[in-house]
This record gives structure tokens, C-alpha cells and sequence, in this order.
């Protein structure tokens, strides 16, 4: 048993994993506690060769970190940025008579402990310290009631994370091979790139299909409000007319019961009712009940924080982890939608201060998870506390108080009454001049009885859909009322392809398809944007053309290590080892080495030969002869030896056939301008990877004649090569331009025996002398400085910073930053367009431009540009109080 606060004598060691924790937990426990931080996982498999002890260098599954031949027997070492940190504990664990392993209570922070015990190596008991929330009480409890560290959750994750270097460290060496080095694949984060890939496909493929229908506004002639409404056609003669959902994704019918208008039939039809009088042929009234929504698991929180916030997964989950560890809401990590009883009892006690009785029903509402294999060791993501504090009484600001609000929003509505109201359904028919039958259709909805959402309405995924509190209010009507027809107009429709998904949807999918751990999709995500699989387009997640070759390697070769079913079944053996229903090692050999029919790891990465990686990184355009690749510098068209770039913020649905046409027509190649007088040689215009230049085309060097030796490389003459300046273009730029291009850097003068040379650089034009350098405010400046204006510019004091020239106006004025409350602007840069609040700058992405970046993106920019800044200094062991001097009694050895 751990040692109660009254013996003075005895010290406890406390480790958490951050320090932010260690600093919150340190307030709430009483004299005798040190409480000290890990800083994350102490020990790990070796990154890199250096990290491999020298005794297993040797060794052939070495560079696996993995044994696989010996019992799958992993290599753990001390991570080189931990070392200090490991003597830090070791020396506070010499004079601590307990040892309390306090880190989350999941597989990884159960993982965490392990290794911590594991290297440190205490002579003293060692308790096992849970708890779901950082509050006093929660401590305590804690405190008081330990466990034993559970090793099946610590065989989870060893699994987990061998599972996961077998498969990194197997397959990504293919993916240097054959598409590109420096590449990487990974169990769960190849799949969550095929999915968005897959989703990019289906939009390639789409054709899109036109209809028309028509759109009446109806009038009752009463004096009242509503008096008219909207309704649309649905049939004729009987027949329905058809709707978007009508057409497949080749544009054709799905079937041919239905009615397909085209502009000359609507306005034909629109024509022939001009003069038709209309009744109601039929009103059909529901009642309408909405329950409130679950309280916030891991996945749910992240997409609401996307759709509301503009919030990634990551950054989400950063500021929630910073909520949890300061003791504002319970563990953020969590499968499970539950509320303890005094969590219930908190949310329905401020639901009544807040809205009052009527909103709270008689009885708890008691949630279920739905999701299979949820771990349910914690609760729903809730304010912490017996008595929640409202978003006012926490005294956070910016996004910490915005994440926090929407979580005691959420909590609390979670247990009030169902909203209720009225839905109804009306049709509306008549007769054309010619007969024919019409109907049309109107549905509208009213809300009688609010409920939880005077408290929270849940977002959405797409803009267009109306949210839970939405009303649409329709004229009190009744069969065989009498109605004209104030409009009717013919309106044109396009199929549209599936949407992308956004983080919030690919989140929800990856979950509905039990692929991975909630815990884990903040980093995937993070991921595949980083290693330049996906880019966003606003909040739309786009594959590039690289994460096209990845996967179709990947399908064609490892068909099984990213087929979706296999993921999710890799997550229930992780489980079942988890609960004490499967064991590692049968399982980490069949994954390996195959069985039961199956082909193993090792087996697939073995023979590489029959992949050919020109085919895996080509993608013919369909209905052209054009066909794009992926190469080093990134993807091209390529027709018959024929090569041209396709453009970085190209996104591969828009690379049609008639685009591919349109990017070939486009001089591409080198332009001709002529003759330089002094050297004879062509000058010509091309396009680079680093943008449009000029250069002389130099004669080829003769063959050297028998017998004598090649020139070296190194001895042949380069070509002159200028940059074009921002305000010229290849298709306007003459010879003169060109050859005063080539003049630089061009040398100005001397200034006092040193020379002054006028050059371009990364930071804009500049002159130089010797060490010394100055600015000029345009590039047409290098071309004409003098060095009497060049002495004059060095007699003035350096400007540094951005101050060097006066500042531009803004590109772009959008909205206000919700966390800063400054107003966000879009401005040119050194490196491009960014924004900014006047606080924050954040650089525009791949996929961003100026044209299109919306407030919520440019927000979403700025706030993980603030979570990247550099932290404060780390604080030294927290101590709760300062203990009294140690007595010279016996330590006790009792072990747990």
C-alpha cells in the first residue's frame, strides 16, 4: 500500500509526461510528493544507425530495431534527447521511498510507465497512479487508490508499435526505389492516403449530368405570414421527374422510369402552366423529435472543432491536451461517450441554472458507444469537476476558451430534453393546357419546443445542408385549397462529383471504418500533409500526383497491407491482445512471415524486380495520348518524348484532357530572341523549376580526337543565366531585356578601392561591398544604379527587418481572427503571399491562394503558426511543497 500523508518521513516520486501536467498535479498534492516530468517516452527503437549500441551493429535485423528471428525481441534505447532527463529521475528516485508511474491511462501512457520502471530500475515500491481528470479531488483519489501496472495494455502497444516499424521500415525502402527517395509508407497512414486518393478518383472519373426542373412560388391569397412558398416539380403524368440522385457518375440515368428534362422540355412545360390553376392535392403533418447529440469522444470533438473552429485534428488536439493538463477537462483521448454520475448530475444542475426545469428531463440521459472495439476505461470529453465552469468563470481566452466553450456546450446539452416540433409534406397539383397532369412538392418544418438547442446545434460537412435548428415555415394549408401561381420559372442543374473529404470527414471515416485509434488520426493527418501525399484547397484535403504513385505501388504490390478490411482487423487483434484473447507473438509471425495461406511482409518486400517504376508513376489522361508522370522534380506530361511541368497547385481532377492540351500549347520550350552581337551565341527564354530565366545556348564541344582525353566536366564552359524579373513574362521579354539579364550581377563601381556589384537575391535586389550590403526598392534598380547613388545609399544606416521599404497595402482584407480579435489581412512576402493579424504571420500552403483563402482557412493558418512557436524555458522539478528534512529511518522495500 502507498504511504499516507501523515508519515512526514516518507518522500513519493511522482512522474507524469509533461511538464505542464507535473506543474497542475504538484498544486494538488500535500507534503512529501516531488513531481517530475518524462517529457513524453523516455526510450524508443533506434531512429538511425548512430542510435544502435555498438554490440548489435552487427547484427542483420539491426536497422529493424526488431529481432525478428528471436522472438520479435525489440531493441529499446534511451532516446539521446532523454538522457539527461533519465538522470534527472534516477537521482530523484535515490531519495524516494515510493515510486508513482502517473502517466494517461491508455495503452501509450500505460507503455510510458512500463518504460519507465523498466529503466530506472526502483528499489522501492512502485504504484500505478490513474485518474480521467486533473482536479484536487481526482489526485487524491488517485493517491489513494493505485494498481499494478496492467502488461496486457503494454503488450497492446509493444505490438502496436513493432507492428509499426516492421511496416515503415520494410516498405518505404521500396518507395525510394521505385518512386522517389526520402518517401514513407505506414500501416495506418498509407491507407488514410489511399482513401483520399480514392476519393480523387472517383472525381476524375466523374462526368457530370445536366437537368432541369421547375421551381413555383405559390401564393394563397390570405392575409397572413407565410402567405407563399416555394415548391418544386415532381412528376408529370405520374412519372417523377428526375433529380441529381437519379444519375450515376457517367452521367447517364440509373433508370429509365424517371422523367428527364432538358432546358427545352422545362420551358416548354414552364409554358403550358402559365395559365393552370392549382390546388392542394395533399398535406401530410409529422411530429418532429431531435435528441440531443453524445458528448465529445476523441473523433467527434476533432470534427466539430474542424466545422465550427477551423481547427485541424492536430491543433485540436494540441489545445485540448493543454485544457486536460491544466485541469480544465477530463482525458481528451477517448472512445467513449459516458458521463459519470457526478458529471451528470453537474451538467443537468446547469442546464436547470441556465434554461431551467422545463429543459431538463426527469430522468439522466445515458449514452452507449457505437463504436466497436471502444475502449471505454474513460468518460466522454467533459469540463472537469463535480460543478462545471462556465466558459466566463475559467478566465481562458482564445482558442483554449473557444475548444472549452464548445465542450461545455456540448456536455451540457447532452443532457437536456429532445427538441420537438411539426414537419409537414405538401402537394400541389394541376393541369397543363395540353392535360397534362403536374404535381408539385413542398416540405417545410417548425420547431415548437427547442430543447438542447438553445444550447448547441451540432455542424455540418456540407455548407448546403441545414442545421438541426433550422426552420421552414409553410402556410397553414389544407386539401383542396385553391392556390396561384405567383412564379414558375425553369432552373438548370449539374451533377456534382463526391466532395473531397476534409479532415473532419476523413476523420469520421477512417473511425466508421475501424481503421487505426482516434487517438492516432490528429498525427496521421499531420502526416500525409507533411510528407506531401495531400495538400488543402480551403479545407479540402487534395492528393498529389506523388500520392497517386505511392498507392498505385502500393495496391499493385501490397495489395493486402492497404486494403481497408486487413487495417481494421489488425486494430481487433490489437484489441484482443489488449483484453487477454490473442497473443503477440502468433500474431506478429503470421503478419511477418505469412501463414494460413497468407503471404507474409517479409515475402513481399523481397522480390522487387517485376515492379516497374516507370509504369507505377504513369497515369494516361483519359480520352488523350497524353499521359502524366510522377519524376524527381515532381510530375510532368509527357506525349511521345514531349515534356512539359504541370503546374504545383494543379489539382489532378482538373488535369483533363482539354487542360493537358491547353498546357502543352503554352510555350514551354525554349523561345528564341535572338542573337547576342559581342559572343555570336543564341539567347533563348525557357521555363524552370524555379521559374522563367534566359540563357545563351553555347556550341557544342567538339569530339575530342583519337586517342585524347573527354574535357572534363568541371573545365566546360556554363552558360550565362538570369532570372526574369517579377514585371516581365516569356512571351513579352526581347533580346535587350534578356542581355541586360545576363549583366548581372553587374559590377557598379568602387567605392574607397572596393568593388560594388548590383545582384538579385533570395531577398529581393541589393547592392554589395565587400561585406557590407544594402537594399533597392525594385528590381529595374539593378540594372540602373549608379555608384553615386550607390554612396549615397551606404552613407544611410542599415535598415533591418521588414523595415527596409515602406509596406505594401494588403493583397486581401478578410475577416476578424477569432482568436487575436485583429483583423486578418493577406500581404506579398519575401517567400510569398501570407497572413497576418498584425501579431502572427503564417505563410500561404500548397493548395492556398490569395484569390480563394477564406477567413476560417487563414485563421486555421495563423493558429498552428502560434502553436509551432517556441516554448518557454521548462521549468526544474516541481514540488509540491517543500518536504521536511529526511530522518535517517529504514526505506521500506515492500514492493507493489
Amino acid at each position: 500500500m502507498p504511504a499516507k500523508d501523515g508519515n512526514a518521513g516518507a518522500t513519493r516520486l511522482v512522474i507524469v509526461e509533461s511538464p505542464a501536467k507535473a506543474k497542475t498535479i504538484a498544486g494538488y498534492l500535500g507534503r512529501g510528493y516531488i513531481v517530475e516530468s518524462s517529457i513524453g517516452h523516455i526510450r524508443d527503437l533506434p531512429e538511425k544507425a548512430d542510435d544502435i549500441p555498438e554490440k548489435y551493429k552487427g547484427e542483420a535485423w539491426a536497422r529493424l530495431g526488431v529481432n525478428v528471428d528471436h522472438e520479435f525481441e525489440p531493441l529499446y534505447v534511451v532516446n539521446p534527447d532523454k538522457k539527461s532527463q533519465v538522470s534527472k529521475l534516477k537521482q530523484l528516485l535515490k531519495d524516494a521511498d515510493e515510486l508513482y508511474l502517473a502517466t494517461d491511462e491508455d495503452r501509450e501512457g500505460e507503455a510510458i510507465a512500463w518504460h519507465l520502471r523498466e529503466v530506472l530500475k526502483p528499489k522501492v515500491p512502485v504504484h500505478r497512479m490513474v485518474f480521467h481528470e486533473i482536479t484536487p479531488q481526482a489526485i487524491q483519489e488517485a493517491v489513494a487508490s493505485p494498481r499494478d501496472l496492467n502488461l496486457r495494455l503494454v503488450d497492446a502497444q509493444e505490438t502496436r508499435r513493432i507492428l509499426d516499424r516492421l511496416y515503415g521500415y520494410e516498405v518505404s525502402p521500396v518507395l525510394w526505389k521505385k518512386v522517389k527517395p526520402r518517401l514513407s509508407a505506414g500501416r495506418v497512414q498509407s491507407v488514410a492516403t489511399r482513401l483520399v486518393v480514392e476519393r480523387e478518383r472517383e472525381r476524375m472519373a466523374f462526368t457530370a449530368a445536366a437537368y432541369w426542373d421547375l421551381q413555383a412560388l405559390f401564393d394563397t391569397g390570405r392575409d397572413e405570414d407565410p402567405r407563399r412558398f416555394g415548391a418544386t416539380l415532381a412528376s408529370v403524368d405520374g412519372r417523377r421527374v428526375a433529380q441529381g440522385r437519379d444519375f450515376a457518375s457517367t452521367g447517364a440515368l440509373k433508370s429509365a422510369d424517371v422523367l428527364h428534362l432538358d432546358e427545352a422540355a422545362a420551358g416548354a412545360l414552364a409554358a403550358r402552366l402559365e395559365k393552370t390553376s392549382f390546388s392542394v392535392t395533399s398535406v401530410e403533418r409529422k411530429p418532429y423529435t431531435r435528441k440531443p447529440y453524445a458528448p465529445f469522444r476523441t473523433t467527434t470533438l476533432q470534427q466539430e472543432a474542424s466545422r465550427k473552429l477551423g481547427f485541424s485534428a492536430k491543433y485540436t488536439m494540441q489545445i485540448a491536451q493543454r485544457l486536460y493538463e491544466n485541469g480544465f477537462i477530463t482525458y481528451m483521448r477517448t472512445d467513449s461517450i459516458t458521463l459519470s454520475e457526478t458529471a451528470v448530475a453537474a451538467a443537468r444542475g446547469q442546464a436547470v441554472k441556465l434554461y431551467g426545469s422545463a429543459y431538463v428531463p426527469d430522468k439522466p440521459r445515458v449514452y452507449t458507444s457505437k463504436v466497436k472495439n471502444a475502449q471505454e476505461a474513460h468518460e466522454a470529453i467533459r469540463p472537469s469537476g463535480e460543478e462545471f465552469r462556465t466558459p466566463g468563470e475559467t478566465g481562458l481566452s482564445g482558442d483554449l476558451f473557444r475548444l472549452y466553450e464548445l465542450i461545455w456546450q456540448r456536455t451540457v446539452a447532452s443532457q437536456m430534453k429532445d427538441a420537438v416540433g411539426e414537419s409537414v409534406s405538401v402537394k400541389v397539383g394541376g393541369a397543363s393546357s395540353v392535360g397534362e397532369r403536374v404535381e408539385f412538392g413542398a416540405t417545410g418544418r417548425t420547431i415548437t419546443f427547442h430543447g438542447f438547442l438553445k444550447a448547441y446545434v451540432e455542424g455540418a460537412d456540407d455548407p448546403s445542408t441545414d442545421r438541426d435548428d433550422a426552420e421552414k415555415r409553410l402556410p397553414n394549408l389544407s386539401e383542396g385549397e385553391r392556390l396561384t401561381a405567383a412564379e414558375l420559372n425553369a432552373l438548370a442543374h449539374s451533377t456534382k462529383p463526391p466532395s473531397r473529404y476534409t479532415e473532419a470527414s476523413l476523420v469520421k471515416e477512417l473511425e466508421d471504418r475501424e481503421i487505426g485509434r482516434p487517438s492516432t488520426y490528429a498525427s496521421i493527418i499531420g502526416t500525409i500533409l507533411d510528407r506531401g501525399y495531400v495538400f488543402k484547397k480551403g479545407t479540402a484535403l487534395v492528393p498529389s500526383f506523388l500520392a497517386f504513385a505511392v498507392v498505385n505501388l502500393l495496391e499493385q504490390h501490397f495489395g493486402n497491407l492497404v486494403d481497408y478490411d486487413f487495417t481494421a482487423d489488425m486494430e481487433k487483434v490489437l484489441d484482443d491482445i489488449a483484453n487477454d484473447r490473442a497473443e503477440r507473438l502468433p500474431e506478429l509471425r503470421r503478419f511477418y512471415f505469412g501463414g494460413d495461406g497468407d503471404e507474409g511482409l517479409k515475402e513481399m518486400v523481397t522480390d522487387l524486380g517485376e515492379i516497374d517504376a516507370k509504369e507505377i508513376s504513369s497515369f494516361p489522361i483519359r480520352g488523350s495520348d497524353i499521359v502524366i508522370r510522377v519524376g524527381r522534380y515532381g510530375p510532368y506530361l509527357d506525349r511521345e518524348g514531349a515534356r512539359v511541368n504541370v503546374p504545383e497547385d494543379m489539382t489532378p481532377d482538373e488535369l483533363t484532357a482539354e487542360k493537358a492540351e491547353e498546357l502543352f500549347s503554352r510555350p514551354s520550350g525554349d523561345r528564341e530572341l535572338g542573337k547576342d552581337p559581342v559572343t555570336g551565341n543564341v539567347i533563348v527564354a525557357r521555363s524552370g523549376r524555379f521559374g522563367p530565366y534566359v540563357t545563351e545556348v553555347l556550341p557544342e564541344e567538339p569530339a575530342p580526337a583519337e586517342g585524347k582525353k573527354r574535357v572534363k566536366k568541371a573545365d566546360v564552359p556554363k552558360p550565362r543565366a538570369g532570372s526574369l524579373f517579377k514585371s516581365m513574362s516569356l512571351d513579352t521579354i526581347t533580346l535587350e531585356q534578356a542581355l541586360m539579364l545576363l549583366t548581372l550581377p553587374r559590377v557598379v563601381g568602387e567605392i574607397e578601392g572596393e568593388e560594388v556589384t548590383a545582384q538579385n537575391g533570395k531577398f529581393g535586389p541589393y547592392i554589395k561591398k565587400g561585406t557590407d550590403s544594402r537594399s533597392l526598392a525594385s528590381e529595374e534598380d539593378l540594372l540602373t544604379v549608379t555608384i553615386d547613388q550607390a554612396k549615397e545609399l551606404f552613407a544611410q544606416p542599415k535598415a533591418r527587418g521588414r523595415g527596409r521599404a515602406a509596406a505594401a497595402p494588403p493583397l486581401r482584407e478578410l475577416g476578424e481572427d477569432p482568436n487575436s480579435k485583429k483583423p486578418i489581412v493577406v500581404k506579398e512576402g519575401r517567400f510569398g503571399p501570407y497572413v497576418t493579424d498584425g501579431e502572427t504571420n503564417a505563410s500561404l500552403r500548397k493548395g492556398d491562394t490569395v484569390e480563394d483563402i477564406t477567413t476560417e482557412r487563414a485563421a486555421e493558418l495563423l493558429a498552428e503558426r502560434r502553436e509551432r512557436a517556441p516554448a518557454p524555458k521548462r521549468a526544474t522539478t516541481t514540488r509540491a511543497k517543500k518536504a521536511p528534512a529526511k530522518k535517517p529511518a529504514a526505506k521500506s522495500t515492500t514492493k507493489s
